[in-house]
């Protein structure tokens, strides 16, 4: 499964988030500081998938349903490195980003219109991503993702938490990654990418923002393992956060999924996905030496 490495081959050698050329960003948002320069900084998107225009309204009627793409876009960049990503930088560096993300949800989520924030990472050409230098995107949207109200629904189904039930059988399963302190990570029993993991707090969490700093540091750690065993595939991957809406309960939760396979006519057409790494088989490989 091992990818080609894909080397950067962009035509100009000016990496728009790389330090000395903060003015070819969109004005800066925030930052956190190190030793007289930024260590992490953010700003608007310059290429928003939404954008601060008309309003946050959607219209319905019996069939159809529309609005504007209406919302904030930010991008994170996660370190002054340019040859270094995610997997590459500390656990402390990475607990920090998620400061950040916590950050960017709690002033967003303030936001007139503002449904949910999302917080998502495309890493590698088979995921979306169009620049090389490590970063995060952050968008608000004025509705609900379906994936997230379909989460709240079946948790609305049970009287316990299924994510904490789930949490208890993996903990004892061949799909389990990685078990610390706080954090649990799993292959998920119906994974829909290859080598695909979910990272849970094992506290019952809501939010990122309620975590606490030991458990973000846990988290911090579990993805880094994680990620470097990606890289050791060269894989293109996307990781996103799903958390509980305001007024609703979901255990909060990362989902990273690798970009390994493509998906043709039959996933396509069936809604039902072909895996050929089959969970138990991708988390011994995330536990491999």
């Amino acid at each position: 499964f091992k990818e080609d490495e894909v080397k950067e081959t962009s035509s100009s050698k000016t990496c728009f988030f790389c330090p000395g050329n903060e003015h070819l960003t969109p004005p800066e948002i925030g930052r956190v500081e190190y030793k007289n320069t930024w260590k992490i900084r953010w700003f608007p998107n310059k290429f928003p998938a939404v954008e601060l225009k008309g309003n946050a309204k959607i219209k319905k009627n019996k069939l159809l349903m529309e609005g504007k793409n209406y919302g904030v876009h930010e991008v994170i960049a996660e370190t002054t490195d340019h040859k270094k990503q995610l997997a590459d930088l500390s656990v402390e560096h990475i607990k920090e980003i998620f400061e950040v993300y916590i950050l960017r949800i709690k002033a967003l989520s303030k936001l007139k219109g503002t449904k949910y924030v999302t917080v998502f990472k495309n890493k590698g050409p088979q995921a979306g991503t169009s620049l090389v230098h490590a970063h995060t995107q952050v968008a608000t949207l004025p509705l609900l993702p379906d994936d997230v109200i379909n989460e709240v629904k079946a948790v609305k189904k049970s009287k316990k938490c299924p994510y904490c039930n789930i949490i208890k059988l993996e903990s004892k399963s061949k799909r389990k990654i990685i078990e610390n302190k706080s954090i649990i990570a799993f292959a998920p029993f119906a994974s829909r990418f290859n080598f695909e993991a979910w990272l849970f707090p094992k506290r019952h969490v809501k939010s990122i923002t309620a975590m606490y700093d030991d458990e973000l540091y846990d988290m911090a750690s579990a993805l880094k393992k994680i990620l470097l065993k990606l890289k050791k595939l060269n894989a293109s991957y996307n990781f996103f956060l799903h958390y509980a809406p305001q007024g609703e309960n979901l255990h909060f939760h990362i989902e990273i999924t690798p970009r390994i396979a493509k998906w043709g006519g039959f996933e396509l057409s069936t809604g039902a996905i072909i895996n050929s790494v089959i969970p138990e088989d991708a988390a011994k490989f995330y536990r491999s030496k």
